[in-house]
């Protein structure tokens, strides 16, 4: 059962994000666009605000879910504090009264500069699918699967080592040595990518990102999919027509 720790608070994260973006991103395109053309510019300024919005309001539930997924693995570092919670409620109050509400949010300012990983992603995909319906009439749900999964791709790609300053911050349980403090400040960024380069190499930034492509690549082309799919149907229930240039 280890491969599955921390199920539930991925799946109530991913949930709760997801409908944050989604809804902001459409929402401000329906409201921007207004039936005319959209573009790679306006796509992708759209991300980016419903990226801060996203990150502003679900990380305390992604910070609460990586220390849930971690409970209980072995560390080969003695820095790193073990934690022990009996589930999303108790992290949530044991992060609070032993560190603070602010801890909530640790790994905040990443998060705000990976605002552009979920942004590049949607600015490719708007992109690769206006060129596909200049062809064609809708999507298939091959279409939507490959250049979900394109587009997850190279935004993974790029923004992955922040990625992984990201999770050490929300983690929050490693301290940096010798002052022995505990790590969440938002300074600490630089210094981590710094330790990391100086630790296993230049392409230490990119350690896992074999194991971090295949997860996200499968799940953002899945999810792009069944959104295809959704709002298709969403608009044949309605008796509306969707529209070619959404």
């Amino acid at each position: 059962l280890a491969p599955y720790r921390g199920w539930f608070p991925v799946i109530s994260s991913l949930c709760c994000s997801n409908f944050v973006y989604f809804y902001t991103f459409n929402s401000l395109k329906a409201l921007w666009v207004k039936g005319q053309h959209s573009t790679t510019g306006k796509d992708l300024v759209l991300g980016v605000v419903a990226g801060v919005a996203n990150v502003l309001l679900t990380t305390p539930l992604w910070v609460v879910n990586t220390r849930l997924k971690l409970q209980g693995a072995k560390f080969r570092n003695e820095d790193i504090v073990p934690t022990n919670y009996k589930g999303i409620i108790d992290a949530f109050h044991q992060i609070i009264r032993d560190e603070g509400v602010l801890a909530l949010w640790n790994g905040t300012f990443p998060s705000l500069l990976l605002v552009f990983n979920p942004a590049i992603q949607f600015m490719f995909y708007e992109g690769f699918k206006r060129k596909l319906l200049k062809k064609q009439v809708q999507l298939t749900s091959l279409d939507a699967f490959v250049i979900g999964a394109i587009a997850k791709a190279v935004a993974t790609t790029l923004t992955y080592p922040l990625q992984t300053v990201q999770s050490i911050l929300r983690f929050g349980r490693h301290r940096l040595n010798p002052e022995n403090r505990t790590l969440g400040s938002l300074r600490n960024v630089l210094y981590l990518l710094q330790q990391r380069v100086r630790r296993f190499g230049l392409m230490g930034l990119y350690k896992g990102l074999e194991a971090k492509l295949l997860q996200t690549v499968l799940t953002a082309a899945l999810m792009f999919l069944v959104y295809e799919k959704l709002t298709a149907a969403t608009f044949t229930v309605m008796g509306l027509k969707h529209s070619r240039r959404h």
